[in-house]
């Protein structure tokens, strides 16, 4: 159970603060810990969506405090993903799991006020879908 909880929290911090660490730990979990991979699937995808979660509500409540030292997007990468937001639309966020861009997404989506729902259909299909492929890679 504990080695869930570390996947689970891993990809939660992956997709707020920390860059990669959700990978390594499913993996790390996959091939040494004893918990199932559906269980692994399922706590590294609600990890990392609520994680997205909690970058959108920064976009769409907090955005005053973009610039401190601990919000997760720069001003920079947050127009970015605007810019690609206008130029796709809201399918963009089906690759909301890639490094470098896939936060700033999901605090362009909380700025737009996408709705709801559709973000959330939209991030936890691409993050399972990323999840589901790791897991099938080192099967």
């Amino acid at each position: 159970m504990s080695t869930l909880w570390g996947v689970f929290a891993a990809a939660f911090l992956s997709a707020t603060l920390l860059m990669g660490v959700s990978e390594a730990a499913l993996i790390a979990a996959a091939r040494y810990g004893t918990s199932d991979k559906l269980a692994l699937f399922a706590a590294a995808t609600t990890g990392n969506v609520l994680g997205a979660v909690v970058n959108y509500a920064l976009g769409a409540w907090a955005l005053r405090f973009e610039g401190r030292r601990w919000f997760p997007v720069s001003s920079r990468s947050r127009q970015k993903a605007e810019r690609v937001f206008a130029r796709f639309g809201y399918p963009v966020l089906l690759l909301s799991w890639l490094p470098i861009i896939g936060d700033p997404l999901t605090v362009a989506a909380g700025i737009l006020r996408m709705p709801f729902a559709l973000f959330l259909v939209l991030v936890a299909i691409g993050k399972a879908a990323r999840y589901a492929v790791l897991l099938w890679l080192i099967s």
